[in-house]
């Protein structure tokens, strides 16, 4: 199979999961399902063919990946407990607080270093999402932080 259909091409967050989140939490949402589509790399184990449309839900305090064909056939669900995700998703929402008030009003080198703090913590749990897809979903680090975005803001509405 070629490479081109390692890919997603559609997402779905579940609207149970999703409640009513905040203006910058909400932007970060778009965007990251937008570049995700852009480009990505997502490869389920096993030996359905992509390009996949996944959907991304939180149901009894774990976290569900439902992979189906672009045509809605299903390949396989997959579900993570997120306690391992948990903490760092907790200081990921702390920073992210921190961030979107320096912005209003704080020096620069302050926003700069929030915001170098909060890619740091992003970008540790986008390594541990890779982790933990391991074996079940190949995806490359682009992927998995656009994905680790996504929980997050799950994440966010679930706890709300």
């Amino acid at each position: 199979m070629s490479q081109s259909g390692d890919r997603i091409v559609s997402i779905d967050l579940d609207g149970a999961s999703m409640g009513p989140g905040d203006v910058n939490a909400d932007h970060e949402r778009r965007v990251a399902i937008a570049d995700l589509l852009e480009g990505n790399r997502f490869r389920p184990d096993g030996d359905a063919d992509g390009p996949f449309a996944l959907r991304l839900a939180i149901e009894h305090d774990r976290l569900v990946f439902d992979v189906r064909q672009e045509d809605n056939t299903p390949v396989h669900g997959f579900v993570f407990a997120l306690g391992p995700l948990r903490r760092i998703i907790k200081d990921y929402f702390l920073i992210c607080e921190n961030y979107y008030e320096a912005v209003r009003d704080a020096p620069l080198e302050r926003i700069e270093a929030i915001d170098m703090a909060r890619r740091g913590v992003h970008n540790e749990g986008s390594t541990l999402l890779r982790e933990r897809l391991t074996g079940k979903i190949e995806v490359d680090f682009d992927t998995a932080r656009r994905l680790f975005t996504l929980i997050c803001a799950l994440h966010r509405r679930a706890a709300s």
